[in-house]
């Protein structure tokens, strides 16, 4: 198994957190390449078994949340038809609707979404973790 982590980042919270992902997939054998969304590596991509799609949420504190750059989001990430798709996002306050609108984004490029995690940026290590952990529990039960 391999994994790819795709992440757009602004204050670089979402890049490190994504490394962290990616450290602790890698600790766990499955490795794992990570990738801006303004850098992919295809090649990476078509050996991926799961894709993992992080986005900072952006909008005023507690209403107008959504993805960082959502629509850079759609028109870069290529189609990744029948591969497993989880996303994340990280937040200061509030993520509101963040996850369901990522969702959608990785949805229409073909990805087959297990589920969404959110990540407070003064908690990035545990978030990841957690994210990790659940992704693990889900990707080996099935």
């Amino acid at each position: 198994m391999k994994a790819l982590v795709i992440y757009e980042s602004l204050t670089g919270n979402t890049r490190t957190a994504s490394y962290e992902m990616a450290g602790r997939l890698a600790a766990a054998g499955v490795p794992t390449e990570v990738s801006s969304i303004t850098s992919i590596d295809l090649q990476a991509l078509s050996e991926a078994d799961v894709v993992i799609v992080g986005s900072w949420t952006d909008g005023i504190f507690f209403f107008g949340q959504r993805p960082g750059r959502a629509s850079r989001i759609a028109k870069k990430l290529p189609r990744i038809d029948g591969k497993r798709a989880v996303v994340f996002c990280t937040y200061a306050l509030d993520c509101g609707p963040t996850l369901e609108k990522l969702e959608r984004i990785v949805g229409h490029a073909g990805g087959d979404v297990l589920g969404g995690y959110s990540i407070r940026r003064d908690d990035l290590a545990g978030g990841s973790q957690e994210l990790v952990d659940r992704l693990l529990g889900v990707l080996q039960a099935s």
